[in-house]
Parts: C-alpha cells; structure tokens; sequence
C-alpha cells in the first residue's frame, strides 16, 4: 500500500506538470499563455469579478495576478470599472477582442481534452475525476491547518563550546513538556 501511495502521489506531481507544459507550449502556438487563457476563460464565464475574487477562484496571490491583469489590460483584452458600491473595489470585464480571442482558443481546448483524454470511458473520466476532487480538497485542509497552526516549532538551542546546550535552554524544554 506504501509503494502504491508513493507511485500515485509522483504520478500525480509529473503528470500534473507535463499536462501544464504541454498546455503552456500549446497555447504559446496561439499567441497566448496558458495564465492568459486560464484568466480569460473564467472572466468569459463570471464577468465582473474582483481581482481579488479572481485570484482566490484561480488559487493565486492577488499580487501575482495584477501583473498578468495588467498585461491583459495593455493588449486590450479586458478593462477594470470601478464597483458602483465601492470605487475601491475594481471588477473585471472582457473586452470584445478578449472575447474573441478566448473563442479563438475554445477549439484548441477540446483538441487538447481530446487527445489527452482519447480512449477512456465516460465512467472512468468521472471515477477519477471525482477522486482528483477529493485529493484537491484534502490537500487544501491540509495545508490550511498547516497554515493555522499555532504551536511554533522548537527552535535549536545555541551549544556552549563544550558542545552542551546551555541550562536555560533545559529549563525551557522541561517547561515546554510540562
């Protein structure tokens, strides 16, 4: 079960990173980024987003995806508006060239499902469709209790020439323990 656990996991790991390199290559074949197109699909479906809803539906720091937003902004892909309820508040909309440029892309996206997906049954694509959400939820719990985790670690103590540890840090460990 170990070995099938591990197999799995770096499965996972290089498939997940040859599927986005293949994508990447594609797409720069298009005159975009796999970035690019991810943003603009989105905005396609959910127009009027915050960047900093976007950022959270698409798992990025806000910060990174002002750059990309801005590159998008100067090839006149999309446009910000201010929110009506708080000018603060920037919303995202596509502009009639992001909209066709997306459209552009839509054939290569189901070429690229095709063919990565040619030959497995519609039960079988589900089965590990639905196992790859589980992981994908498991993995975000995971890593938010590591993020929330209040405990810091033990930190090394600094060693006397002797190579002993100081006593006060002793009496930190037993208080530590206790």
């Amino acid at each position: 079960m170990r070995e099938l656990r591990r197999e799995l996991v770096f499965q996972l790991i290089e498939t997940s990173r040859l599927l986005q390199t293949y994508v990447d290559h594609r797409a720069k074949e298009h005159g975009s980024t796999r970035a690019q197109w991810g943003v603009l699909g989105r905005l396609r479906r959910q127009e009027g987003l915050t960047q900093v809803d976007l950022a959270g539906q698409l798992e990025l720091q806000p910060i990174s995806l002002v750059r990309l937003l801005d590159r998008l902004v100067e090839q006149g892909y999309l446009e910000r508006r201010s929110d009506a309820q708080d000018r603060r508040v920037k919303r995202l909309y596509l502009t009639a060239r992001g909209r066709q440029v997306v459209a552009e892309l839509d054939p290569l996206g189901d070429e690229i499902r095709h063919s990565v997906l040619e030959g497995f049954s519609i039960e079988a694509m589900q089965d590990v469709r639905n196992m790859l959400v589980t992981i994908k939820d498991r993995i975000k719990h995971l890593a938010s209790d590591a993020e929330h985790a209040t405990t810091p670690a033990p930190t090394l103590p600094e060693l006397t020439p002797a190579g002993d540890a100081p006593l006060s840090h002793h009496r930190t460990i037993q208080r530590q323990r206790s």
